[in-house]
């Protein structure tokens, strides 16, 4: 087994299976990767979502506090505002890198450049049907507008990453002859490995990668997958896993239709299963979830991975017995991973529907006091009562005016 004591530590407890050398052997991660987030722009194409130059300066901050290499700051022709944003973004002297989306056009990639950003994305359709139904263009105007763009942005010094819309519905060699043509007659620096509707399975992931490696070596490449299918972090882990250097993800998943890949739930999935530490304080996820959130104004499940409310409430009853018999140096038997770990409020016994004999010991012990076991059962009774009439959880008061009533 390799790096077996990886996969439990004070923090979280993951399969040893992670760490198996039959598992690991045939991974490419790169030495180093990064984490280039994309909330600004992709993430905010998401129906309803408006962020202000103000909120996108304070997202900015966070993302920065929190350790994200690269921040893609917007797209300078949305808007004044987006363009202002920008500006101010780039202008804070943050740690990260600062990178603007601009389309295939040489004024948009002038825009960027006159934003003062390192770096560019600079996007294409590049499958043949998108290209005729959807843009209304011919083949040779999207290969020469994207030639001379990225020519363009490596005269001005732009960082130049090269992102193909559509690439994985696209013939794979119609697609690497595009690429091609664009590495050699234009320029790139990096490519984005893009699955805009989130249709590539997990498995054909390594398949996409090699081609891609095997037409352009050297280039370094930047998974960049969409969620349509619930796929978007693991083909992002599986992307890294073929050598892919920079992920692009978003806050908490937000972005177009069903959204990007989450950065909190990427980020620990390489700490936790991987023993890949990206150097991004996780502690901190919880709060910038809910900022992003709050100026988004959407809302997402309680149970959501990492950054729901009440991931770590428990409800049920057998759970609750183990909490009642694990000390605090085995919480990892009934939690994968601690709540201090992702900023999270810690563990906390609710009462529902669900709620056992075990429910009702445990918080009378914590309210330091004792009933027979009929009127335990009594009070048992009456919190499921009121769960069915509320359809929901009772709070503490609640459950306290109950042990009050059954204990006239």
């Amino acid at each position: 087994m390799s790096n077996s004591s990886n996969y439990h530590t004070k923090q979280w407890f993951t399969s040893p299976w992670n760490f198996e050398n039959e598992v690991v052997s045939k991974f490419e991660f790169p030495e180093k990767i990064k984490i280039h987030d994309i909330t600004l722009r992709d993430g905010e194409q998401q129906a309803g979502i408006t962020f202000t130059r103000e909120d996108k300066v304070k997202i900015a901050k966070k993302l920065d506090e929190i350790g994200v290499h690269r921040i893609e700051a917007g797209m300078p022709a949305v808007s004044p505002q987006d363009e202002a944003a920008i500006k101010e973004i780039n202008s804070l002297g943050l740690k990260a890198e600062v990178f603007a989306f601009s389309r295939c056009m040489v004024k948009d990639v002038k825009n960027a450049y006159d934003c003062g950003v390192k770096g560019i994305i600079v996007e294409i359709p590049s499958s043949e049907h998108i290209i005729k139904y959807a843009y209304g263009w011919d083949v040779d105007k999207a290969i020469k507008l994207s030639i001379e763009a990225t020519s363009y942005a490596k005269q001005l010094g732009l960082y130049t990453v090269f992102f193909p819309i559509d690439a994985t519905r696209a013939d794979i060699n119609w697609f690497l002859d595009v690429i091609e043509r664009v590495a050699t007659e234009g320029h790139m620096d990096a490519l984005a490995v893009v699955d805009t509707f989130g249709v590539l399975s997990p498995h054909a992931v390594p398949y996409f990668m090699q081609k891609i490696k095997d037409r352009l070596p050297g280039i370094p490449l930047e998974p960049h997958f969409h969620d349509d299918f619930g796929m978007g972090v693991a083909n992002t882990v599986v992307g890294l896993a073929c050598g892919g250097s920079v992920a692009h993800t978003t806050v908490t998943g937000i972005g177009e239709r069903a959204g990007n890949a989450a950065m909190e739930d990427l980020v620990l999935t390489l700490k936790t299963m991987y023993n890949i530490d990206l150097g991004i304080k996780t502690e901190k996820f919880f709060d910038l979830s809910k900022l992003v959130l709050n100026l988004a104004k959407v809302t997402i499940p309680p149970n959501r991975p990492i950054v729901g409310e009440k991931l770590f409430n428990v409800e049920s009853g057998i759970i609750v017995g183990w909490i009642d018999l694990t000390d605090e140096d085995h919480v990892l038997e009934y939690i994968p991973f601690t709540p201090d770990l992702v900023g999270q409020h810690p563990v906390e016994v609710v009462f529902g529907k669900n709620s056992g004999l075990t429910t009702v010991v445990y918080a009378l012990k914590k309210l330091n006091k004792s009933l027979p076991e009929e009127k335990q059962f009594a009070v048992l009774k009456r919190v499921k009562e009121k769960a069915f009439e509320k359809k929901g959880l009772l709070t503490l008061d609640e459950f306290k005016e109950i042990v009050s009533s059954v204990d006239l």
